[in-house]
């Protein structure tokens, strides 16, 4: 490459020419870095023209070498390998180029391995690239999964973004990542920021620390509900576990964070948390195009003989406890919440803090009156 000095153009060959496993180029004080079994290897670069000029050069070199082109990392490749579409035999080439984007494009992708993670993450080590990495549960399940995990609730202050922390927490809170004392820490920063607190709840729904006590009932509902729980009736399952302390403890944070969500998105990912909570009961009458008082009126419509699942299971619960009627619709409603129910107004405002509060009390309130019932003792 005629465009570079002699002498970079010689130290970059030698560093290529070693079995090198990626290659970072930090732009602002012009060095090329090598990762390699035997440590960093660098070469400080020294341009006779402009520094992006000369950093094209050097990537020309680089692709040149990696994939017999000088090309480069091919622009319309980047959205389509950032959704994790990047071929599992070409991962390793991609760390060599020197792009960022490359980078990215690998801890995207579905094939990727622990030493692969581990190249990457030296290559680009930043909280987006941390997040990707720890979705993969190869790697999470591996040691380095606890380093990443160390970094992002290191770097967990600095997030200024609500969703960004929910999906931190939920990250790290994966099995044997972190200890619990930090565990304990990160559940008391919930007292300031409640987008911690829905990371919990979408982590460790049935394991959140602090438990509070079970509802007055609970001990009757399992043993009256028992006979239907072995018959695997999905709303007498829900029944006992909502009841539980864990379930109780599940409702009290979930509540704690909808009476002052600090904006849009976390309103969004709690709706969806607490109705995968109540999933299994969700009937098959309910869709996407639901409003809070059509889901309402749907749940609160019983049917004494339809042979849909749903009906069954209640007809067999309230014969055995009349009482669990309110309890069960309440439940029933919560299993319908979802984007359907917020469109409505967030098709209309941008709003977050107290003003997006009081835009959504049409729907908070009934939302909280459910969660009432569900903590109450069945008169």
């Amino acid at each position: 490459m005629e465009q570079l000095t002699p002498e970079d153009n010689l130290r970059l060959n030698v560093l290529l020419a070693n079995q090198i496993q990626a290659i970072r180029i930090d732009e602002a004080k012009m060095v090329v870095y090598g990762l390699s079994a035997k440590g960093d290897a660098k070469v400080q670069l020294h341009p006779n023209c402009r520094d992006e000029i000369y950093l094209r050069y050097v990537r020309e070199l680089i692709s040149g070498q990696i994939l017999g082109s000088p090309g480069g990392y091919p622009t319309y490749l980047k959205r389509w390998n950032r959704m994790g579409q990047a071929k599992s035999d070409n991962l390793a080439q991609l760390l060599l180029l020197g792009e960022p984007e490359a980078v990215v494009a690998v801890v995207h992708a579905p094939g990727l391995t622990p030493e692969l993670a581990r190249r990457a993450w030296w290559a680009l080590p930043n909280s987006d690239n941390a997040r990707s990495l720890l979705t993969h549960s190869q790697i999470a399940h591996s040691e380095f999964g606890q380093i990443l995990a160390h970094y992002l609730v290191e770097y967990l202050p600095f997030e200024e973004e609500a969703y960004l922390i929910i999906e931190s927490v939920r990250l790290v809170l994966q099995p044997n990542l972190i200890d619990e004392v930090t565990r304990q820490t990160l559940w008391k920063k919930g007292r300031s920021k409640n987008a911690y607190l829905v990371g919990f709840l979408w982590a460790q729904p049935d394991n959140l620390p602090n438990l509070v006590a079970a509802r007055a009932d609970t001990s009757q509902i399992k043993a009256t509900l028992a006979p239907l729980v072995v018959k695997e009736n999905q709303l007498a399952i829900q029944l006992v576990k909502v009841t539980s302390s864990t379930g109780q403890s599940f409702l009290a944070t979930s509540e704690q964070v909808l009476r002052k969500p600090v904006n849009q998105e976390v309103v969004n990912i709690l709706f969806e948390v607490m109705a995968n909570y109540f999933a299994r009961i969700r009937p098959q009458s309910y869709d996407d195009e639901m409003n809070i008082l059509s889901l309402i009126e749907r749940a609160h419509h019983g049917c004494d003989t339809c042979l849909d699942t749903t009906s069954i299971e209640q007809r067999e619960i309230l014969a055995l406890m009349p009482k669990l009627r309110e309890t069960i619709t309440a439940m029933l409603i919560l299993s319908g919440l979802g984007y359907s129910i917020l469109r409505p107004i967030f098709s209309h405002t941008t709003a977050v803090g107290s003003l997006m509060r009081k835009k959504l009390a049409p729907v908070i309130d009934p939302i909280l009156e459910q969660i009432a019932i569900l903590q109450r003792h069945s008169e």
